[in-house]
């Protein structure tokens, strides 16, 4: 490793190195000789480099040789060492020789030059800068330079608004040829299936007729978003509802927020959100009409059951809560996993059990629509929260279209960007603490549990479900920067207006879609959110020595269907009419429903128990194990920048690995058969060896190598540079997590000259 001499004296070659930069990106600030901090214990790995802070990012840049690991995977907007501005949580400055330190806010003052830069970011990384050989007012430049442009106090102040602009104004400078707004899988999809982003008629109506939902219509009374800012333009209502219904009864709804559909099963139960009704006076007459009206758009006029999400789910308040906790717990220090005192603490957090919540509730819901043939409404006080979550997750329980991933993409445009999900609140892009929860996190938590106890069920990795969350942390993408369709509509015409750019017929600026992933990654890397275990719905499964094809039928699609449940209070099945058991999947009748329903009170445990006694349909509904064992801490996801937890050459990336090769040898099997029955030329097969959908190829039918060196538990991310054990001027982290409001306390930590 080079002295600090000896960079002094490499000048010039350390000023050569410059930032890779997006159309409409500009270097803010910069610092020369900074050192980056790989291990606690020695220097003897740390890179050295130019720190420079952008508009989008942070950005070092170092001609060191990457040490410890080689590393072939990268994103195509962020370097190895770059942190989106959004993605920063807290910035903490310190001095040691003066013993101080300051969580640096925005337009804040900094008395004292830093020695040290600490970045805590909000995916668990801590990244660490020296400055011991850079300028002090350099330094601390940069250093303010990070904590104003990474807390923005205005939304037209993200980073996207300025590439955007950009893009109008030169449109040659299309980044790898995408054009804004697409909605494309980019994922090179077999199928070339796009994305349905739900902000047209056509897409709403198409999910009418895949999902049978024949007495159901796509509505268009709030275009121009006339009747409520926080819906889509337009959604699906019953039949029955005349559109000058639906305005009146709108302004009962909080937030004007009128029932949306969101599925239909097979033998015509509805999925459908519902906000509160404020107006009191005509709440039941109000609530009955609707419920009446789905009852309706039922084929077998079949009866309404209500779940009160705020009643029986955490709010978004304990959520974020444990969220801090699990936090805390994945930075701390020490980080000793095994410890016992470490597992209970975990517990403590309650984020498991939270998860645990949304499973087995969820799990519930499709047991009403499943097997009493009931449509299900959730009811919560916006309908946009809580409601995205349990909806997201009832779907992708019943519906194996959204367990591929077009189908995923698009049931998160439906149930989250389209719905209203409060993207730039809950993810504090412009750091308003107080709204923040992670609960599109735990939605990519609960369908991990899914995925690890079905994974062949699932088209994607859970490296796609990390890298999903990660891309929520980039404010380049439309898809997760605003908090419904109209605010971007609104927020993008103003910005337009005030850089002259013609809009045309367009609603608004048409900003990037995070679905297209070849602005982020190289086809071969997109590789890697293809699970190798899935099979697909026309994949031959060989079953007692025969060969049989997985095909969606409605007999298998339902795999137990009962009778018809007797009508209940004028069509209506209250929630508080069944207790649910702890920690159980069953719910059972008050007494006084006990005579009529005798012979139904078991009927939800027999169901549960009926179907995990049976083999899994990977192709029908999906339940999910929730004992104490069967729900996981996400690992790739929590610890991927822990150095204690790495495993070098194992972790599930090991299997990942394994499975990928047999599956392409199975491939490379399937193309030689065909070939050879075909009698097709040599020439013909080579144009196939590319179609593999392996990140990890068989390089011959009986390949044997060994895993590459390069793999460890926290692929395909790095956790080299990214340091999550330091204490603060000898200080615990702890003391500074411990029962703050956000991750770190926004106070000055210490007091300044």
């Amino acid at each position: 490793m080079l002295q600090a001499e000896d960079h002094i004296g490499s000048e010039p070659r350390i000023k050569k190195l410059e930032p890779v930069l997006l159309p409409g990106e500009i270097v803010v600030n910069e610092v020369n000789f900074v050192r980056k901090c790989i291990a606690t214990d020695t220097s003897q790995y740390d890179l050295w480099g130019k720190l420079v802070c952008t508009n989008f990012k942070i950005s070092f840049i170092t001609d060191d040789p990457m040490p410890l690991q080689k590393f072939h995977y990268k994103n195509l907007l962020l370097g190895e060492h770059d942190v989106p501005l959004t993605c920063i949580e807290q910035i903490v400055t310190v001095n040691d020789t003066k013993r101080k330190q300051k969580v640096l806010g925005p337009n804040q003052k900094l008395k004292f030059n830093p020695t040290e830069l600490i970045i805590y970011c909000k995916d668990f990384r801590i990244v660490r800068f020296r400055f011991d050989e850079a300028g002090p007012e350099s330094a601390k430049k940069v250093c303010l330079a990070i904590a104003h442009y990474s807390q923005p106090t205005d939304l037209q102040l993200l980073f996207a608004f300025e590439y955007v602009g950009e893009i109008y104004h030169n449109p040659a400078k299309k980044v790898n040829g995408i054009d804004p707004g697409g909605g494309g899988s980019g994922i090179g999809s077999a199928s070339g299936q796009q994305t349905p982003l739900f902000e047209t008629y056509s897409d709403w109506d198409r999910e009418i007729k895949r999902t049978g939902a024949s007495e159901w219509r796509v509505c268009s009374v709030n275009e121009g978003y006339m009747i409520s800012t926080c819906l889509p333009e337009y959604f699906v209502v019953p039949s029955s509802l005349a559109d000058q219904d639906l305005k009146l009864y709108s302004y009962s709804f909080i937030g004007r927020r009128m029932p949306l559909w969101s599925w239909n099963h097979p033998n015509g139960s509805a999925l459908v959100r519902m906000a509160n009704i404020k107006d009191v006076l005509q709440q039941r007459r109000i609530d009955q009409r609707i419920c009446n009206a789905i009852t309706r758009s039922h084929p077998l006029r079949s009866d309404v059951y209500k779940s009160d999400l705020d009643k029986c789910l955490p709010n978004i308040q304990e959520i974020q809560a444990a969220h801090i906790k699990l936090k805390q717990l994945c930075v701390n220090e020490p980080f000793e996993e095994t410890e016992e005192k470490w597992l209970s603490s975990l517990e403590n957090t309650r984020w498991l059990e939270y998860i645990r919540s949304f499973l087995k509730h969820s799990a519930e819901l499709v047991y009403m629509m499943e097997c009493k043939h009931v449509s299900v409404v959730l009811q919560e006080e916006e309908g946009r929260d809580l409601s995205c979550l349990a909806a997201s997750l009832i779907q992708v329980m019943l519906d194996p279209y959204f367990r591929t991933i077009v189908g995923f993409q698009s049931l998160i445009q439906k149930e989250w960007v389209m719905a209203g999900y409060q993207f730039l609140d809950r993810c504090n892009h412009l750091k308003r603490s107080d709204k923040e929860s992670p609960l599109f996190l735990m939605f990519l938590d609960c369908v991990w549990q899914l995925l690890e106890q079905y994974p062949a069920a699932f088209e994607f990795s859970e490296m796609y479900l990390t890298i999903l969350y990660d891309s929520a942390r980039i404010s380049l993408f439309g898809t997760f920067l605003f908090n419904c369709p109209h605010q971007r509509v609104k927020e993008s015409t103003e910005f337009a207006i005030s850089k002259n750019i013609q809009l045309g017929d367009e609603k608004g600026l048409k900003f990037p879609c995070v679905w297209d992933w070849s602005l982020q990654f190289t086809s071969r890397d997109r590789l890697l959110f293809h699970n190798p275990l899935y099979i697909g719905k026309s994949a031959p499964c060989v079953q007692n020595g025969a060969v049989k094809t997985f095909k969606r039928s409605k007999k298998n699609y339902s795999s137990t269907l009962r009778g018809v449940p007797p009508a209940l209070k004028n069509g209506i099945i209250s929630e508080q009419e069944f207790l649910p058991r702890r920690n159980s999947l069953i719910l059972k009748l008050k007494p006084d429903f006990l005579q009529q329903t005798e012979s139904q009170s078991n009927s939800m445990e027999q169901y549960f128990r009926d179907w995990f006694a049976k083999p899994v349909d990977l192709h029908g509904v999906i339940l999910p194990h929730i004992s104490g064992t069967q729900i996981k801490l996400w690992k790739l996801c929590y610890f991927r920048w822990v150095p204690e937890a790495q495993i070098n050459h194992g972790g599930f990336i090991t299997a990942f690995h394994k499975v990928s090769l047999l599956a392409d040898e199975v491939d490379m099997l399937n193309r030689n058969l065909r070939q050879y029955k075909s009698n097709s030329s040599l020439q013909g097969s080579c144009s196939e060896l590319d179609q593999s959908r392996m990140y990890f190829r068989a390089n011959s039918l009986n390949d044997t190598s060994e895993a590459p060196d390069f793999l460890s538990s926290s692929f395909p991310f790095s956790p080299v540079g990214n340091l999550c054990r330091r204490s603060i001027l000898g200080t615990p982290l702890s003391k500074f997590l411990s029962g703050a409001k956000i991750w770190l306390s926004t106070e000055t930590l210490a007091n300044e000259d």
